[in-house]
């Protein structure tokens, strides 16, 4: 089968302004919000899931015969090629008001995440990658990204959404390392955090116990900036798990050497 990586990048631009139609309209309004666990809170709105609806629809004309994967309607098909849909990644953060919630849709071929939008629609912030190059969108300007290019922990920028997500004494442990091992560390920022180290703005991101949907757009989007992203095992993160997003492989070895010392 011939891949049209050019069809493939429109699709996600129209998917990404398609789901905003369903979430900018809902953005800092009162919204009813509903609660995925019966213990602890994974909360979910109508915008999440009009925006998948919406992702879906665009998919499913352009390329009819390829898999999806989504957070609130599931899998569906069954091809190489699989959508990968967080329509709100940071639900979080968008019922706060906060601006650092993205539309999430990767595109990844036998497993591997090989294009990719994280889209905040509200800032009006496009980060998108095929292969071969990766772009901020802003307005009517699109530019190449790059990563930092820092190879050492100690003057690295780190991120992670919140200490709490390492809620083990295992885990614990090796936040603290990395906490302990680099210069500034940031909280809070879910996807965007990812798309700024792609930017060159952070070093370092660190999660744990991430889904597919949560990480599979971000993979080429840091990959193709010049940047490594893998497991804490070293393997392939678009399946999700523990997660680490380096400006570089350099440092990717080290920080991944950290954590599993720890």
């Amino acid at each position: 089968m011939t891949l049209d990586l050019a069809k493939v990048e429109a699709t996600l631009l129209e998917a990404a302004e398609a789901a905003a139609t369903r979430t900018l309209p809902l953005f800092r309004t009162p919204l009813a919000i509903d609660n995925k666990y019966t213990v602890g809170f994974d909360p979910v709105t109508e915008a999440d899931r009009g925006a998948e609806t919406a992702i879906r629809a665009v998919i499913a004309r352009h390329f009819p015969d390829h898999a999806i994967i989504g957070e609130e309607w599931g899998s569906s098909g069954e091809s190489p090629y699989t959508w990968i849909i967080d329509p709100v990644d940071g639900t979080r953060a968008f019922i706060s008001g906060a601006p650092v919630w993205g539309t999430l849709i990767g595109f990844a071929h036998d497993g591997v995440a090989i294009a990719g939008i994280m889209s905040q629609p509200f800032i009006g912030e496009t980060f998108l990658a095929v292969p071969g190059r990766a772009t901020y969108r802003h307005g009517d300007i699109t530019t190449p990204i790059r990563s930092s290019g820092q190879t050492e922990l100690a003057p690295s920028r780190v991120f992670t959404t919140t200490p709490a997500l390492f809620d083990t004494p295992e885990l614990a442990s090796k936040w603290h390392s990395v906490e302990s091992a680099t210069r500034l560390q940031r909280f809070g920022m879910d996807c965007y955090g990812y798309a700024l180290l792609a930017a060159g703005h952070a070093d370092l991101v660190i999660e744990p116990r991430l889904n597919t949907y949560d990480i599979a757009a971000l993979v080429p989007i840091i990959r193709e900036a010049g940047g490594a992203i893998a497991c804490w095992d070293g393997s392939e993160p678009t399946a999700g798990g523990n997660v680490i997003a380096a400006a570089t492989p350099e440092l990717l070895e080290k920080a991944l050497a950290l954590v599993n010392a720890s």
